[in-house]
């Protein structure tokens, strides 16, 4: 029997759980700092953990057996490195690696270095120097992006000349970001559709999961700020056969090259950001952990168990696996508390979760929540994730908001177009 630790406090780590849990190897499973997802999963419980040492000592005092790592900060920070050195199994990238999420700057770099389809850009540490190039930019609309973590914030669309000016000081002197806008790139706005591509790694292959369509504004029609993400659709209908060979020719097997070539030898996740655009496929970013919330709307279509995924990784035995899906549609909406993302109240009871009875098309998954005094109440932005299976997007759609409609707290707000722009 096997005791997990999963690294990570929100919608994306109760979705891991849940499909770690359906192994009969699985006895135990932690979630560090987790939330209240652990009252509705089996032998599943909380632990309050801060430091890299604390999740060293607590895997070893309690027989953990793997570790997986959700969250982004502590990736970068090399949770993975101190885990190899204690001896200790851990799923994610170690600190070499993982800079491809946690530099902006280093990852564009890392794409032109190895001919991977990226926009073109260039990189500031100066804010003066970046305004001054952006005075001399004739193409509008410019991307202008912290280069550090942001936790999926960090992109500003500028419209103009002006707004491109202001995301450079709100960024680089005023640190909206704090430290993740001490570099800045700025690169050409790429015209089309999104898309993310999952995918597992044992740094000889790149396996490939669903692809699948977020939708990052806090508007309908995608507008207004962004967020971490406001719910996702899998599989994304703009990824036809056609876009998922480009992927793989002229994105996804230079990675790897570029992978073996830097010598970052891992087992983990790899998340492509894709631009599907008139002139081809575009990487627009890596992610070095499974996503969130795409990772709530992929998950539920495997019909492979993770947990043989994982240790196929470790094995370095990937290319023996076929990943194998459900024929049918995930569609998932977050549900957040009202004025996210910027400031939003805590504590408010939510209702129809506790005794949500979950069945093989409906499901839901706590983003920001705690239990107290036997009562489920609002604990972050994002609340809660639901999610449904169709047999077409449009029935997953239907079906997802349907469940909607049977949970509420106070100020709950979610986008009524989560898949219906296709």
């Amino acid at each position: 029997m096997m005791k997990i630790l999963i690294v990570g406090a929100g919608g994306r780590e109760h979705a891991i759980a849940w499909k770690l849990s359906q192994n009969e190897k699985v006895e135990k499973i932690f979630i560090a700092p987790g939330n209240a997802c652990v009252e509705m999963l089996p032998n599943a419980e909380s632990v309050n953990l801060g430091s890299i040492d604390e999740y060293i000592s607590f895997a070893k005092d309690n027989n953990v057996e793997l570790t997986v790592v959700g969250s982004e900060e502590l990736l970068v920070q090399g949770i993975v490195d101190e885990f190899h050195k204690n001896g200790l199994k851990i799923f994610g990238p170690d600190k070499k690696a993982a800079i491809l999420e946690g530099s902006k700057a280093y990852s564009k770099d890392f794409m032109k270095k190895y001919g991977i389809k990226t926009a073109v850009y260039e990189i500031f540490d100066n804010s003066e120097k970046a305004k001054e190039f952006l005075n001399n930019w004739k193409d509008f609309p410019v991307v202008i992006k912290a280069s550090g973590l942001a936790a999926g914030k960090g992109v500003i669309i500028a419209q103009n000349l002006n707004e491109a000016i202001k995301a450079v000081e709100d960024i680089m002197v005023d640190e909206k970001f704090g430290n993740a806008g001490s570099q800045v790139v700025i690169e050409e706005f790429l015209d089309g559709v999104e898309a993310s591509i999952l995918s597992f790694t044992d740094s000889k292959v790149i396996v490939p999961l669903l692809s699948a369509k977020d939708h990052k504004k806090i508007w309908e029609d995608e507008t207004g700020l962004n967020t971490g993400g406001m719910g996702v659709i899998s599989p994304n209908p703009f990824v036809t056969d056609e876009i998922f060979e480009k992927f793989k020719s002229d994105i996804m097997q230079p990675t790897l090259k570029g992978i073996q070539a830097e010598e970052m030898d891992f087992a983990g996740v790899i998340f492509f950001g894709l631009m599907i655009t008139k002139k081809g496929v575009y990487l627009l970013e890596y992610n070095m952990r499974m996503g969130d919330p795409e990772t709530q709307a992929v998950l539920p279509l495997l019909e492979n168990d993770l947990l043989e995924l994982i240790e196929k990784s470790f094995e370095k035995k990937l290319s023996e696996i076929k990943v194998n899906w459900k024929p049918l549609h995930s569609c998932c909406v977050v549900a957040a508390a009202g004025g996210y993302p910027e400031s939003y109240k805590k504590g408010d009871e939510i209702t129809g979760v506790l005794d949500f009875k979950e069945t093989d098309d409906n499901k839901v998954f706590i983003c920001g929540a705690k239990v107290e005094d036997g009562k489920l109440l609002t604990n972050g932005g994002r609340v809660l994730n639901a999610v449904a299976l169709g047999n077409t997007l449009e029935e997953a759609q239907k079906k997802a908001y349907e469940l909607l409609k049977t949970i509420n707290f106070e100020g709950m707000y979610f986008r009524k177009d989560i898949g219906g722009r296709f």
